[in-house]
């Protein structure tokens, strides 16, 4: 009976081992999460990005939105965040998001030109 107990405990240990490897692991070096907001939001576009080709409206929505909050000046994340939110028929919020994308590409251009 207390093999049977061992084995269970081992294989919990080994599932929550598991659980914390990355996928693929092996083949890959583990993947760092880096904190810069650049870097980061940039991370999560590409994630939205993938999602978006995939035609995974929420998970692209979602994605996008969180470079929005990770990095709140990126033009990018925003006019992603309109994408997906056009995608899933909420047009109201997308042009919101288009609209809110301009503006901080407009102040990002003014900025470099001073």
């Amino acid at each position: 009976m207390g093999g049977h107990h061992a084995r269970k405990r081992a294989a919990a240990v080994w599932a929550m081992a598991l659980g914390l490897l990355p996928a693929g692991c092996g083949a890959h070096p583990p993947r760092i999460v880096n904190n810069d907001p650049a870097v980061r939001s940039q991370e999560l576009i590409d994630a939205g990005n993938v999602a978006y080709r995939r035609h995974d409206w929420k998970l692209a929505a979602e994605r996008y939105g969180a470079a929005a909050v990770v990095k709140k000046d990126d033009p990018a994340a925003y006019f992603g965040l309109g994408m997906a939110l056009k995608a899933l028929g909420r047009d109201d919020e997308a042009r919101a998001a288009y609209a809110h994308a301009r503006e901080l590409a407009q102040r990002a251009r003014e900025q470099r030109e001073h």
